[in-house]
């Protein structure tokens, strides 16, 4: 039977994107860059960690944020749920962050990351999704 591994979001800038998402995210951060990271950043020709094509934010579950040279066009099929205890302080700090309103439905927000990548937001006290 298979088992969660990572999420991976396509973007055009890795390193911005998974730093939006650190700071959204309490339980997460971005991974280290050891020694063997930058060999094998060197061996893509790549000598600085911004660069990076494929950044990975350390959490579980763990997410990837990986270069793909194509624009978002249309709304993602996959979202990222979050919960919170104070919807309007946290919309207002992720909007701080970067992200945007997308609309509000009942008690769910939809946002968008600093790339339009869509994600939803909703109190702890209401643990049913908006599809449920």
């Amino acid at each position: 039977m298979a088992r969660m591994h990572d999420v991976v979001i396509d973007c055009a800038h890795p390193s911005a994107l998974a730093r939006f998402w650190a700071q959204a995210l309490d339980d997460h951060e971005l991974a280290p860059y050891g020694e063997v990271e930058l060999a094998r950043l060197r061996a893509l020709g790549v000598d600085d960690p911004e660069d990076d094509p494929s950044v990975l934010l350390d959490g579980s579950p763990r997410f990837f944020f990986n270069r793909v040279p194509e624009p978002k066009t249309v709304k993602n099929r996959v979202h990222v749920d979050l919960w919170c205890d104070d919807v309007e302080a946290e919309v207002a700090r992720l909007v701080g962050l970067g992200a945007s309103v997308v609309s509000r439905d009942g008690i769910w927000f939809v946002l968008a990351d600093p790339e339009g990548n869509e994600f939803c937001l909703s109190s702890t006290e209401h643990p049913l999704s908006p599809e449920a």
